[in-house]
């Protein structure tokens, strides 16, 4: 029985009529750019995040990039992970900054604070933890690492995701100076295209924020500085409210495949389930395993029908269009390391015991179990 990667449908056919319910009002109403159900959604992130700000744009690339430009990054360098999606260090680039990659911890595939703290320079103007396969950066170590260095939580993968820091459960997006968000589709909370947001906990990053989205300026035809145009459209912005409720329930039905999986795979030696510690409740954006033989694994999965994918096959500071930086394999072994085993499974809410099973049966199969 194939099993996809992941099930778009299956979600859209319980939740339609929600959906659809939310689009139609503003077709009537034909406010597509910032209508009232971009500031309903706003409000509503940065209740989830336990932040007092949020601002609604284009994508999360673009939430990056204009936090970016928010912290005064450009001239400067800006420490990150290579093992991340492209848009952390290009946007990164794009604002006219200089990226420092730093490894990985092994376990969680997040940066190593430890390694953060060894590339602070003079010319640091911030770090972007990523909050990778939707389990929280250890942000209280970054901090500490690099004091007085404003923090970018990249957290396009862990919406409602949280941390215990200092004995307390802090929201993703909650500590950092800036948080940042994506819509993209696939993520958790998905839109019908692409969406971003920030939130923020600081009142002048917040108005900064609000004008570098709208070309510069809070008033129409008057521009306190050059901005962008990146603005949270009103139809994805319903979509997003009308799937809002069910993220706790969706990001439930994640943790609890993932625990199939686990206990699924305990016996299977070749290969290393993820690590979520005590500290770290995830979101699990992937379930993604270390595997012996993984491109093997990959040719033997397809073969089956079963969904799965490489996130990420070849790390940031490895990549052509980084030459200039000066980095080779083993700057970073950490994360070249990750790039050559990583493998991820369906885990998907709507997947169901049948189709945990099918995943399940494939790989133990590969490794004779």
């Amino acid at each position: 029985m194939p099993v996809p990667l992941l099930d778009l449908r299956a979600q859209h056919t319980a939740i339609k009529d929600d959906v659809l319910a939310a689009l139609l009002p503003v077709v009537e109403a034909q406010t597509f750019i910032l209508g009232q159900p971009v500031a309903e959604l706003e409000r509503q992130v940065a209740e989830l995040s336990s932040t007092r700000y949020a601002v609604g744009c284009a994508s999360g690339t673009d939430a990056l990039l204009l936090a970016l430009r928010a912290l005064n990054a450009q001239g400067g360098d800006v420490i990150t992970t290579p093992f991340t999606f492209f848009a952390t260090a290009g946007t990164i680039h794009n604002v006219g900054a200089r990226p420092v990659f730093v490894d990985i911890e092994p376990r969680t595939f997040n940066v190593d604070p430890a390694a953060v703290g060894a590339a602070v320079t003079s010319a640091t103007r911030a770090v972007i933890p990523v909050d990778l396969f939707g389990q929280m950066a250890d942000l209280a170590g970054v901090r500490q690492a690099a004091p007085g260095v404003p923090v970018i939580e990249d957290a396009a993968q862990s919406i409602g995701a949280r941390r215990r820091i200092d004995g307390e459960w802090r929201m993703a997006g909650e500590v950092a100076d800036v948080g940042t968000f994506s819509f993209f589709p696939s993520k958790n909370l998905g839109g019908y295209g692409d969406g971003g947001m920030m939130v923020t906990q600081d009142e002048a990053l917040y108005q900064r924020l609000l004008r570098l989205r709208t070309h510069g300026g809070v008033r129409t035809y008057f521009h306190e500085e050059v901005g962008f145009n990146s603005r949270l459209d009103t139809l994805q912005a319903a979509v997003l409210l009308a799937k809002l409720p069910h993220l706790a329930r969706w990001s439930e039905g994640r943790r609890a495949n993932a625990r199939y999986y686990d206990a699924a795979f305990a016996d299977v030696a070749e290969v290393v389930t993820p690590y979520v510690g005590p500290e770290a409740e995830s979101i699990y954006n992937q379930y993604t395993l270390r595997c012996e033989r993984r491109d093997d694994l990959q040719a033997h999965l397809k073969a089956r029908g079963i969904g799965h994918a490489v996130y990420y096959p070849l790390p940031l500071h490895l990549q052509p269009c980084f030459a200039y930086l000066g980095y080779r394999p083993g700057s970073c072994p950490e994360s070249e390391r990750a790039a050559a085993e990583v493998l991820s499974l369906p885990i998907y809410p709507e997947l169901d015991a049948a189709q945990r099973d099918e995943v399940v049966a494939a790989v133990r199969a590969f490794y004779g179990r």
